[in-house]
């Protein structure tokens, strides 16, 4: 892995990041864990293996469809609902048909991103949640559902309200009492903008310097809607350690294999989630499959893998047939999004950690 350990620390020198965290692993055995960099540039802060990142886009998979994986489960949803038969709100619109394999696998016909919060940034939390949901379900579709996949933040803000309604909880309460909490992962959760956290349960990694709350980020949330609406959102607000990330993963590709009987995914609902394709596109349900010749996973993962990328500058890809596990988590956008040198990392990173665990095989 000694390739790896120099591919990283050139990442810090030649300004991909200020800092990252790498854990690989390979048939549930960790090969990789370690920590390059600063988590903060402000005063500098070492990087840690154990520090808290803005997982942003990463909450998609691991909170939104977790939880919708439990509501499966529990036949409190079922993947070919529509949404004018959840929410009732959805009935006689555009967007009552829609299904909810559609939200998951990014088909819905809806817009990729609208910038919604800079009418909702000066009201309450609990105000611009409400706004927010009126403004999606007001938004024209921009395709018929099903015809392509376009990646869109606005389905996964619908899914929060779905998982809310069909789970009578607020998600972030949703998915940590019964997916965090039975899984004892300490390291995985939401920070509601009043909260307390920081300083008690850090280290954080410093994010942007952002422009409209004019202040270096550590340890609140990045993504301008997830803030706007108090921190808790379908596409983006979860924080975590890599650690607590692998142990989450790991369980998954574990249940998906039906090595391990948890209580809280079934095999047949992890397959589902991670095998289900639209034609349209190359999204599975929740998760991200390589797309070749420019995936981010670079050219050895299987077709057979799933993954997801988040804009702070997070990932993890999983080969489901070699049982790899690889996850990059930077403060890429410390202090600046401008920076986007990670596109070009990170199949590069992924090419060099395959290369060494064929060498060590």
């Amino acid at each position: 892995m000694n390739a790896v350990r120099d591919l990283m620390q050139h990442g810090v020198e030649h300004g991909v990041y200020p800092g990252a965290v790498l854990l690989v692993a390979h048939k549930g055995a960790l090969l990789f864990s370690e920590a390059f960099g600063f988590a903060g540039l402000s005063p500098k802060r070492a990087m840690t293996a154990d520090t808290v990142f803005d997982l942003a886009s990463l909450t998609k998979p691991l909170a939104t469809a977790t939880s919708l994986m439990v509501l499966v489960q529990r036949g409190e949803v079922a993947l070919d609902d529509t949404l004018g038969n959840i929410l009732s709100d959805f009935a006689y619109t555009d967007k009552n048909n829609i299904t909810i394999d559609q939200l998951l696998a990014h088909a819905s016909g809806l817009p990729d991103y609208r910038p919604y919060f800079e009418k909702l940034r000066d009201l309450p939390a609990a105000v611009a949640k409400e706004d927010l949901r009126k403004r999606v379900l007001a938004e024209p579709l921009v395709y018929r559902p099903g015809q392509v996949c376009l990646y869109s933040d606005l389905g996964f803000m619908i899914l929060q309200w779905v998982v809310e309604t069909a789970g009578k909880a607020s998600l972030d309460q949703f998915v940590q009492e019964t997916v965090f909490d039975p899984l004892e992962l300490k390291r995985l959760f939401f920070i509601p903008v009043t909260d307390t956290r920081v300083g008690r349960d850090g280290p954080f990694a410093a994010t942007e310097d952002c422009p409209w709350r004019h202040k270096i980020l550590e340890g609140e949330v990045h993504d301008d809607h997830a803030y706007v609406v108090g921190g808790v959102a379908g596409h983006a607000g979860l924080f975590g350690a890599a650690p607590d990330v692998f142990r989450l993963l790991q369980h998954l590709l574990e249940t998906y294999a039906g090595r391990t009987v948890s209580g809280v995914f079934e095999q047949a609902t992890v397959q589902t989630f991670f095998d289900r394709r639209f034609d349209a596109g190359s999204w599975s349900l929740g998760f991200d499959t390589p797309t070749r010749p420019d995936s981010s996973s670079g050219r050895y993962f299987s077709n057979h893998s799933v993954g997801h990328l988040g804009f702070t500058g997070t990932s993890f890809w999983m080969d489901l047939d070699r049982q790899v596990v690889v996850i990059l988590l930077t403060n890429r956008v410390h202090p600046t999004r401008a920076n986007d040198k990670i596109k070009a990392f990170r199949p590069l990173l992924h090419n060099t950690v395959m290369e060494a665990i064929v060498w060590a095989s």
